[in-house]
């Protein structure tokens, strides 16, 4: 089970940087992948963070749920805001999701 949840932080992270990633292209640059990178990274942090909830759970270990659910919602915040931004590519909305995840990693860090 270690294996498994260091593989799976592992993508967790590699997802954040995707996102941050795709925030400052996007912001920098008006490169049309940008878009898509945002939206594959949100979910990759999205599915992968589910995952270890589940691999963490399996294994007995204690989680707070609260933390779980506020990190939840931010997540899925900011896959709704990538998912628009690729409805419709604007700066703001890959402002809206840089901020969001920069959030999400304050509530994983100092919770």
């Amino acid at each position: 089970m270690n294996i498994l949840s260091s593989a799976l932080l592992f993508l967790h992270m590699l997802g954040l940087a995707g996102i941050l990633a795709g925030f400052l292209m996007q912001l920098m640059t008006d490169n049309p992948k940008s878009v898509k990178v945002l939206l594959h990274s949100s979910l990759l942090q999205l599915v992968t963070g589910l995952l270890m909830v589940g691999v963490t759970e399996m294994a007995g270990g204690g989680m707070n749920h609260m933390w779980v659910g506020v990190k939840l919602v931010i997540a899925l915040a900011v896959t709704v805001v990538a998912f628009l931004n690729l409805r419709r590519p604007a700066r703001n909305l890959a402002v809206a999701a840089g901020v969001l995840a920069v959030v999400n990693i304050g509530v994983a860090v100092f919770w």
